[in-house]
């Protein structure tokens, strides 16, 4: 059984309704001023900015916020390099907590032992799905004056404590990219409720066009302006972070079934999780009361190397021999990958990274945990194949407990 399509909306007619419009560019088109609109009701903020990346929103966010050379960045040890590479890129130094050894999330304690007086801005990853505990961080950057990015990559209608993730830090980052649960190929969007930080994120991702606001992502709106040589355009440094009509197009089709895509992830977890209540060795990311999980990935604790003498190598290659989808390992703590490790981000800016240095031991939870974390897919698009895949779960568990 074959995972169906994912696209099984609007995509198609809104991609030949974009081919036949006169402008394919963001900067005239209406794709990406319906699809920002829509996320924006959709979160129940006032302001919605798309941009072609998770990682192009990360970066524009921290612009925006003000952060710059020498100024301190958290964010947790174990995600995706591109929470330090938005760091780097805005010319400021990332700085490392430690995460909860149950839900894999960064770690507030740990957050409060590393603000100093250089520390700007706090970017907490709802890794998995999951958001983070956020009520402490907001306190520590109420008390501290530091901006709060949510980044929501892989966490799309999860709730803290009733509340919608992506509503409480100053402004949340998303990410569209293929595996997401909105996906449109590559893509990413911020909210924010304060005006400021949305004509700043626009205009950092726009060539720092004067005439983006807060709430319009087109500039060509009057030709006899925009087109007059005595105008001048451009009062921001910016970059080109815009997403093209096409994406947003299939975005919006996406979103407009947000609902569906999501139910199906979170039931397709919950087979797998039934499953590994059959043993002791694989232990699901725990999500505490008040919060509830969107299942990006279903990220799991393996302990099968002291409870049934089988390394995690070995459980995976069973597992995909009995037909499983595959078993993704968590990305590598971020200061331990060569690039932070070697220092080679320094190059960037020596002044600023002259004394800065990250060693083993730093986040001792996260470098014990992230070796054990076992992904499994979620990304289906019929519940009876997840189904299908946690019998072959089952299967391997089975095997093994036979030796």
């Amino acid at each position: 059984m074959e995972n169906p399509s994912k696209y099984l909306g609007n995509e198609l007619k809104y991609l030949e309704k974009v081919l036949n419009s006169e402008s394919w560019s963001a900067t005239g088109g209406n794709w990406n001023n319906t699809l920002e609109k829509a996320f924006a009701k959709r979160f129940g903020v006032k302001y919605a900015v798309a941009m072609n990346s998770g990682t192009s929103t990360l970066h524009a966010a921290l612009e925006a916020a003000g952060i710059g050379p020498g100024d301190e960045v958290i964010s947790p040890a174990i995600t995706v390099i591109m929470n330090s590479t938005a760091t780097i890129h805005a010319n400021a130094i990332p700085v490392y907590a430690d995460v909860d050894p149950k839900t894999f999330n960064i770690d507030p304690m740990d957050v409060a032992r590393k603000i100093t007086k250089k520390t700007k801005a706090i970017i907490p990853v709802a890794l998995y799905g999951l958001p983070p505990d956020l009520d402490p961080i907001m306190e520590l950057a109420k008390k501290h004056d530091l901006i709060v990015i949510e980044d929501n990559a892989q966490c799309v209608l999860s709730r803290y404590k009733g509340r919608l993730a992506g509503t409480i830090g100053h402004m949340a980052s998303y990410s569209f990219e293929n595996t997401k649960h909105i996906s449109c190929g590559e893509g990413g969007m911020i909210i924010t409720n304060n005006e400021k930080y949305a004509e700043m994120v626009r205009k950092i991702g726009g060539h720092g066009f004067k005439n983006l606001k807060a709430e319009e992502g087109r500039i060509r709106l009057n030709q006899d302006v925009f087109q007059n040589p005595h105008y001048k355009r451009h009062d921001v440094l910016g970059w080109n972070y815009r997403l093209p009509e096409f994406n947003a197009a299939i975005a919006l089709a996406q979103l407009e079934r947000i609902e569906d895509l999501v139910d199906l992830r979170i039931k397709s977890a919950k087979y797998f999780i039934d499953v590994m209540e059959t043993c002791d060795y694989l232990i699901p990311q725990y999500v505490p009361e008040g919060y509830t999980n969107t299942y990006y990935t279903l990220g799991v604790v393996y302990e099968g190397d002291k409870s049934i003498g089988v390394s995690w190598e070995e459980f995976r290659k069973a597992y995909i021999n009995n037909g499983g989808d595959g078993i993704y390992g968590a990305w590598s703590v971020a200061y331990l990958e060569p690039m932070i490790a070697e220092r080679q981000f320094a190059k960037r800016c020596p002044w600023v990274y002259e004394n800065v240095k990250y060693e083993k031991g730093l986040c001792p939870v996260a470098e014990s945990v992230q070796p054990k974390i076992m992904q499994f897919k979620t990304n289906y698009r019929d519940a009876k194949l997840a189904e299908i895949k946690a019998k072959v779960l089952l299967k391997t568990i089975r095997q093994f407990s036979k030796k």
